[in-house]
Parts: structure tokens; sequence; C-alpha cells
């Protein structure tokens, strides 16, 4: 069941049954959809079980693939709930999941191997080792990060995994996956599904930069370029949506069709049913800067709304989805039959009442092929017909009406039992080690600069974390390899590069190195380095520390999004530890907002919000992203016994002196709390929704 004449996927948003109908009736090949758990756009209407089980049927009947996202991270709690979720979608005939969450992944594993997986864009997965990281743990496709340019995108179409890629609709300020913007302002964590868009609000970037939207981007829109992504072997064309209304969803799916079978569409329409400030290309073209950003205006709003009338006309019929073949006799004396088989060899048969004698015209092949075409509101068309028609007979038209929704009822059935796959669900004991109270627990600190060390005693630190060009220096100064370990960047344009360095810490002494990426795992291991994972991996459930365990890795650094009480109640199947210290990273971009509004040579190192709240940004500029920091700084030296099962406390420096370096670790030695101001417990005790 892949889309028709070898095209790629084409891959849309369908956020209530209202949407499916439009996405159907405009000629997708595949939907995505969410239930009422577990979706990444929880605030959706989203689907019923009932509902998702007719979504099944009516999808099936065309051809056309369902994929169900469970794409939001999971606490143990959930889990029960999750593997139910799994089982339903494996009873109805769920073509594929969606997902971010290694716990879902061993579920499919142990549960029902046999259904398709696929990896979220949440996953971040942006290179070659990140793909292949997800063709060894099962994925048979993962979504591209949206940031790509078109030289990438064609290195992991040549990947022997499929890579699926958005190609229209709302573009995010953050790297999909790394963005806490809205959690750490109002505990709604997009990793839940309940993002509260944030960036779409007036922020400034200060020096010239004036009351801005510096964080909102124009919608994406790669529908030019969709022959480039066809030639390059994309599986899927995505669009996003699973917010918007019908008329959104069925304009962005006749445009991408159109554009994929040289037709004519209206762009000014597709543009008109929704943007900010028109669309962008930025990314896949490497333009990226001012032009990239826009937001919703008032002349926007207007011209969705003149837009309507016109929209609905595009989903009215029936998208034509199936040529047929007909084939009709009429004896003397016998009941009239009837055939009808579509193009996968699917034969349905009915009978009707005996031929009349013709007393005007005779049933002749002009008169059944008239008789015949009149499909009108059904996925069918006529191609040929055959007849046999006796001579001197007919048959009412009302009779051969009959037929002919006769035959399409029951090849609608038939279509939809051979479209239609059931993975054999299997139930496992996912029994997980219980908590394990850490006996000792260690320090981690990060540091941005190697002075940051010249005041505090190494003593009560385990290791000490920095990125690869301050572990290099460090390491020319003679600092004890091992107690080192590299922090790889959180976005690369070139993962080569970052491989070719970190051999050669190696080859220096390096043992360690900081996962910040799943792909950096698979390159770990294949230096023979030891695994420590950090933040980025989102880990929110003992299944996925299990994971991540049988991945090699020693320990990992759980979601701060995280409750302490949950975290206490982690199991014991790795070590684990948490973020006691630093300011949180809000967002990951590889849209520099400040360079964007003002330049570099006007930067501030920080943007402004509504609330005057100051925004620290982190600049990577060699790596190509920046990162946009909580204006509170997370400290908890005072609570570290509400986590009893943490094996380590990591204490990540931003632009912190040597003295206050030293105090920082002195007060997390004694457990005391630090003085001063702009300090917060971050969501460890508000938690997220």
């Amino acid at each position: 069941m892949r889309a028709a004449q070898g095209l790629p996927e084409l891959l849309a948003p369908c956020g209530s049954p209202e949407v499916l109908e439009a996405a159907l009736r405009t000629g997708c090949t595949a939907v995505y959809l969410g239930g009422m758990s577990f979706s990444a756009r929880a605030s959706a209407a989203n689907f019923t079980r009932q509902q998702l089980s007719e979504a099944v049927r009516l999808c099936h009947e065309r051809g056309v693939r369902v994929y169900q996202t469970i794409n939001t991270v999971i606490t143990d709690r959930e889990l029960p709930a999750c593997i139910d979720e799994v089982r339903y979608a494996c009873s109805v005939g769920v073509d594929g999941l969606i997902t971010q969450d290694l716990a879902l992944l061993a579920i499919v594993r142990e549960c029902c191997p046999e259904l398709e997986i696929h990896a979220s864009t949440q996953m971040t997965l942006h290179t070659k080792e990140g793909f292949l990281l997800a063709k060894e743990l099962g994925f048979s496709r993962a979504v591209a990060s949206r940031e790509l340019p078109e030289r990438i995108l064609r290195e992991l179409c040549a990947l022997p995994i499929e890579c699926e890629v958005f190609v229209h609709g709302a573009l995010c300020m953050s790297v999909s996956g790394q963005c806490y913007m809205s959690a750490l302002i109002g505990s709604r964590s997009a990793n839940r599904g309940r993002c509260a868009q944030a960036c779409r609000l007036p922020v400034s970037c200060g020096k010239g930069g004036g009351e801005s939207y510096a964080l909102s981007l124009k919608d994406m829109s790669h529908i030019p370029h969709l022959r480039a992504l066809e030639d390059m072997g994309v599986a899927s064309l995505k669009i996003e949506g699973r917010m918007k209304r019908p008329e959104y969803v069925a304009a962005a799916v006749n445009a991408v069709r159109s554009e994929l079978t040289g037709s004519e569409y209206d762009r000014s329409l597709l543009e008109g049913v929704f943007s900010r400030s028109g669309f962008t290309d930025g990314y896949f073209t490497g333009v990226t800067g001012k032009t990239m950003f826009g937001h919703r205006r008032r002349e926007d709003v207007e011209a969705a709304s003149g837009a309507i009338p016109a929209l609905h006309e595009l989903y009215r019929h029936e998208y034509k989805r199936s040529r047929v073949r007909v084939s009709v006799t009429i004896k003397p004396g016998e009941a009239v039959r009837a055939a009808m088989t579509d193009e996968n060899g699917l034969r349905a048969e009915a009978f009707g009442n005996e031929p009349q004698q013709a007393v005007n015209r005779a049933a002749d092949s002009d008169y059944l092929i008239k008789q015949f075409s009149k499909l009108g509101d059904t996925i069918y068309e006529l191609d040929e017909l055959d007849c046999e028609p006796g001579a001197g007979l007919t048959v009412p038209a009302g009779e051969l009406s009959a037929l002919r929704r006769e035959l399409c009822g029951q090849l609608d059935r038939l279509r939809y039992d051979c479209f239609t796959r059931r993975p054999e669900f299997t139930e496992r004991d996912f029994a997980l080690a219980p908590p394990k109270r850490s006996p000792r627990r260690s320090l981690r600190l990060y540091i941005r600069d190697t002075e940051q060390l010249s005041a505090l005693s190494l003593d009560d630190i385990g290791l000490v974390y920095a990125d690869m060009g301050t572990a290099k220096a460090l390491l020319e100064k003679g600092f004890d390899a091992g107690r080192l370990c590299a922090v790889m960047p959180r976005f690369t344009f070139d993962e080569g590069r970052d491989i070719q360095r970190l051999s050669e810490l190696k080859d220096s002494g390096l043992e360690h190195i900081e996962c910040t990426n799943y792909a950096h795992i698979r390159i770990g291991r294949g230096l023979g380095l030891r695994l420590h994972g950090g933040f980025g991996l989102n880990v929110t459930n003992s299944l996925a520390l299990r994971e991540l365990k049988g991945l090699g890795l020693e320990d990992c650094v759980v979601s701060f999004e995280l409750k302490a009480s949950e975290i206490a109640a982690l199991g014991a199947e790795l070590s684990f530890g948490i973020l006691g210290y630093g300011r949180l990273p809000m967002m990951l971009t590889v849209n520099c907002p400040i360079r964007a509004q003002v330049g570099c040579a006007g930067c501030v190192s920080a943007v402004s919000d509504r609330t005057k709240r100051r925004l620290p940004v982190k600049c990577s500029r060699e790596q190509g992203y920046v990162e946009i920091l909580n204006s509170d700084t997370l400290c908890i030296p005072d609570k570290l016994s509400d986590f009893p099962t943490a094996d380590y406390v990591k204490l990540d420096l931003f632009d912190e002196t040597p003295q206050q370096a030293a105090g920082i670790v002195s007060a997390f030695s004694r457990g005391e709390a630090l003085p001063g101001t702009g300090l917060t417990k971050g969501l460890y005790y508000r938690g997220v929704k």
C-alpha cells in the first residue's frame, strides 16, 4: 500500500475526524493522527478509540496508510496505559506508530515486533550516525529535523532507512524535542504535547532590535522543491498541522499532490488559508536570517477568512483513487450478473433480476457504460467495461444503480480487508527494578572555560564536563584525562568534523563523552569511549533507562521536566543523575534571533520577553546553533535529600567567575542553600502538564 506511480508518500496531519475527511478527499496517501492519550498535539480534538477504528476503515478502503502518534515522553505510572494504547493500535490495524520514547520502542519490540515504528522528529535525528542508530534500534523510518539543508537531506536519504521530511506547515524556532520554553514558563511541556507557543509572543533583541517577534518564524513551504526531494529518494512528504482546520489541510494536500503530478494549483490560496507574513524555505536552501521571521498579522487573518469558500471546493467530492474494470452479463432467463475489479485484482460480484424485453432501446455497451460510469461520490472511476448484452434485452437504470452500489460496497470491504494487517500482540511482563537509594552521590561539573576551575578543589568533583574545544585545552594543560568528559554538540551540520575532533581527543587520552543526541551513542561506541547520557535524550521512565543501558551507556541525566517525586521513584535500571545547578536551556535554535534582528555586531548576548525578563543567549557559532537560557538559575543544594536515588548531581556553569564556581561546588558539597536572587527550583516541585 504505497503511493501511486512510485511517488513519495503524501502524509497529511489529521487532528480530528473532520480533518481526516478533508485530507482523504484531496488525495493524501497516508495520514498521521493521535489518540486521546500520548499525542504531542494534546490540544487537538484527536480520536477516540471508536473514531480511530473508523479512521482505519476509511483509510484502508482508500489504500491510505494510518500512523498513530504515541510521541510524548512517558512516565513510569503511564507505562501500563501506554502498553494498552499499543495493544489497541494492533487490534484495529494501525499501520505504524510514531514515537520519541525508547520505552515505546521496547514495548513494540517485545509485544508486537511486526508493527512498523517511526522515529519522531522529537528525537532530533539530523545526521548519518543518528539515522543509522535508529535503524539499529528497529525503526523503519526516521523523521529528519526541519533545520536541514538539501545537501544533508540527500545524505540521509541514501541510508538504509526511510527518510521522512516536513514540506509544509508551522516552523518552530527551536529544534524539535529540544524546546523547554513552554514548560519553564508555564509548566506546559512541549514534550508532553502541551506547548503554549510562548515563542509567538513579542520578544526583543535590544540595542536597536525594538519590539519584535524575534522567536517567531514564518511557516515553512518546500513545495517548490518537491521534485528535488523526490529525486533524492525521500520516502514521505509530511505536512505539519494537526491543530489546523480542514480547509488548511485540504489546501496543503492539494498543493503537494498537484506539484508532484505536474498539475496547476493556486499558491495564493495556500498562502491565504494560513501564513505568518508568507512562507520560507530558508533551511532547505541554506538562506537563513531575518527573512525567515514572521508573525500572524491582521491581513493574514483577513486573507484566511476570504479563502474559506474556495477551499471547500477542494474536498467537496471524493478523490478518485481506483480505476475499475466492470463486466456485465445479460442473458435471457438468467439473473443479470455484474462484477467490478480494482487495480489490485480484488473482485466484487453481484446479481440482479432477469432482464426484460426491450421496448425502446436494448441494453447495449453504450447504455451500460453510461450507467456504470455514474460512480458519483465514491473513490472509483470506470476504466473499461466488458459486456455480453443479450439481443433485445434491457435492464432498468434503477436496477443497474443498485448493482453498482452493491459492487462498490463489496469492493470497499474487500479493500479494507486487503489493506488491514493486525499485528499479533503478545503480553509481556515489563518487570522493572525497584528504586535503589544511592549510597554515595557524586558531583559533576560542566565548565565553559578552563579558568572556571582555577579557584576550586576537585576533591568533591567526580567528572569535569567541557565541550570539545575546552576539553582539548584542558588536556594540553595536563588535566587528568580519566576525569574529563567531552560534551558533544547538541546539533551539528558537520558530523564528520565532530567525529574527527573526538577521535583526536581520544588519542590524547580522553575516555568519557556525554551523548547529547542519540547519534553520539553510535559515535562513542565506535571509538571505544565511555558513554554518559545528557538531558537532551529526554529520559522520563525506567524502561527508557533500561534501553540506554542496553546501548552501552554507563549513566544518564534524566529529564529536568520530571518532579522530584517521579525521579525518586525511577527504577535502578541504569545509574542516573539530575541537573542541580545552571541556567536551564529554553530553546536550541540554529537561527540566531540576535543575528537575524540586529546582527552579530549589535549582540548583547540576550533577548527580552514581553515581561522584560532577560534570557541569556549562549552562542555555539562554530556548530551553527545558539541556546536561549532561562532568566533564573536552577539551584537546589539544600534539596538533594529529595533525590535519594540519583547517583550524581550535575552542575552546569555559564558565566560564573572562578570564585562563584568554587562557592557553588562548596554549597552542594555541604548541602546548604546558596544566598542570592534569581534562583529557582525549576520544575522539580511544580512539574509539567
